[in-house]
């Protein structure tokens, strides 16, 4: 019998100078991300999310907390996932590579558009966190 579960995703909001970093996705669904991706088959999130930033960017990242973990069978139109998103920090320039064409430090008031999956709800719950101290509240999808 086949499981169809949520894949396990990570995407990390990187608090730099200047804003967060976002990339410009090479492959569908196109626009603009969070560093992150798919966590491989015993991979803690953790190390998944430090391994997609440095792959998207060339940036190491120091995690500094979760945000909130993202569900909602409709954020990413290739199939279910579920998104473990951190915010971290680093230091340095971002350089786009692997499935990145392009990588740059974005103020939340100046976001690219269009925004891929559900990144900008996610932009929005951090700048609210950052500002208020709130984090997402489960009881909103429900």
């Amino acid at each position: 019998m086949a499981y169809r579960n949520p894949t396990p995703t990570v995407d990390v909001v990187i608090e730099m100078e200047g804003g967060v970093v976002l990339i410009k996705r090479r492959n569908p669904p196109h626009g603009w991300a969070l560093p992150g991706g798919f966590v491989d088959e015993g991979e803690p999130v953790e190390v998944a999310a430090a391994r997609e930033v440095m792959e998207e960017t060339g940036l190491t990242v120091t995690l500094e907390t979760l945000l909130y973990v993202y569900s909602d069978p409709a954020r990413d139109p290739r199939k279910h996932t579920m998104s473990v998103v951190f915010v971290g920090t680093a230091e340095g320039t971002p350089q786009a590579s692997d499935d990145a064409a392009e990588a740059e430090v974005f103020s939340l008031d100046a976001l690219p558009s269009p925004l891929a999956f559900d990144h900008g709800q996610i932009l929005a719950d951090y700048q609210r966190w950052r500002e208020s101290g709130e984090r997402p509240d489960p009881k909103r999808a429900l």
